[in-house]
């Protein structure tokens, strides 16, 4: 019965597996053994996947695609899962999706409690891929590559509780919050995906969603030579420390890159914002509760200590939000300052209202050797 689902049986000691279209890659997941690869073969698969053991998930980049299920089950009430926080947003009631097009066989891998709530929390949230460890055990080693998930309600790529998530050649889209994101996590490494249209963020780096509190070390996350367009926000480093952004193009998103801190301890920043391209984010997003209209953003920093952003070319990012303009230190509307940050060697130019900002009441913040016509104060070009 297994080899008929386009996956191994559990006493099988092959390490590569291969899912079909019509089969569920959930299956092959609940299968695997730690460290094993499953290949998804090009095809339309209708599911929520849960990885909670280290393993490899690969595809055929735009060939292979996963969209939100098509059958629905029985609304279910909001579930509390074991791991807190794992669903990247709050649990709402209403009608949740089946884990896949076809009734899954029945996993190799004990359900156990802790299993069983992570899976729900991740079907509830309408995401299309969820690697979900927990505090005392972190998910590790787990690299999504070559696939595309999309139109999924939440996100298109969710983790919580990992190290060494590694999510390469992959395009997360048209997903109702973010595109790829991570939280409660270190040493992530992002590269070469392409996030578009996402309501949100296309890749979201935070320390937590459910509540406030310092900023946390990555350990070295790096957001490398992604693509980044028509979302709210290229990309958003929340609460985090420890980490580079580089080599990104970023363009028709409302805003492009934003650091974003508060007054936890320790605060948020000490990264690096390099050689990105970011030019014409000049979508226009309505303002809410946090943040006033996005449009025309470069980079923003607010709240963030001791980055470096340097060697960037930022050009054409033109709109009337008062978060505006090529690069800008905002103040952070719950009072945090940008202290001790360096602005240097980037080429900053058309952008408006001004190329370069200083807003606030920071210290020791530097701007040196830029390439503009002009900034708020007069000067800094």
């Amino acid at each position: 019965m297994a080899a008929g689902l386009g996956v191994l049986a559990p006493s099988s000691a092959a390490a590569g597996r291969r899912v079909h279209p019509g089969d569920s890659i959930q299956d092959a997941v609940n299968y695997a053994r730690p460290g094993d690869t499953i290949t998804v073969m090009p095809g339309t698969y209708y599911e929520n996947v849960l990885i909670t053991k280290r393993l490899t998930l690969r595809g055929y980049g735009a060939r292979t695609v996963i969209r939100p299920p098509v059958t629905a089950v029985t609304p279910v009430a909001p579930v509390t899962p074991q791991a807190p926080g794992a669903t990247g947003a709050p649990v709402t009631s209403g009608a949740a999706q089946a884990p896949a097009a076809k009734p899954p066989a029945k996993p190799a891998t004990s359900d156990t409690p802790a299993t069983s709530g992570r899976a729900l929390a991740c079907s509830q949230a309408d995401t299309g891929i969820c690697v979900m460890g927990t505090a005392e055990q972190p998910v590790v080693d787990v690299d999504i590559h070559s696939l595309t998930v999309s139109g999924f309600k939440r996100n298109g790529i969710w983790a919580s509780y990992t190290d060494r998530l590694s999510v390469q050649r992959v395009i997360s889209e048209k997903n109702g919050t973010w595109g790829i994101a991570q939280e409660r996590s270190t040493r992530g490494l992002f590269r070469d995906n392409t996030a578009r249209d996402n309501a949100e963020s296309g890749l979201f780096i935070a320390n937590t969603v459910d509540r406030e509190g310092g900023a946390t070390d990555t350990l070295g996350a790096v957001v490398r030579r992604n693509t980044l367009t028509g979302n709210r926000i290229g990309v958003t480093v929340r609460r985090v420390r420890n980490l580079s952004v580089y080599g990104n193009n970023l363009t028709g998103n409302c805003g492009g890159i934003f650091v974003v801190g508060d007054e936890g301890e320790p605060g948020a920043g000490d990264m690096t914002i390099r050689n990105n391209r970011i030019h014409e984010n000049n979508k226009f997003c309505k303002g809410n509760s946090r943040l006033p209209d996005i449009q025309g953003v470069g980079i923003v920093l607010t709240g963030a200590e001791e980055t470096v952003v340097r060697s960037n070319d930022i050009r054409g990012n033109v709109g009337a939000s008062p978060l505006s303009g090529g690069i800008l230190l905002f103040k952070s509307f719950v009072g945090a300052t940008n202290t001790d940050n360096v602005i240097r060697d980037n080429v900053v130019r058309d952008n408006k209202p001004a190329d370069l900002a200083n807003q606030g009441t920071g210290t020791g913040n530097q701007f040196v050797n830029n390439r503009c016509a002009s900034s708020v104060p007069a000067g800094m070009c």
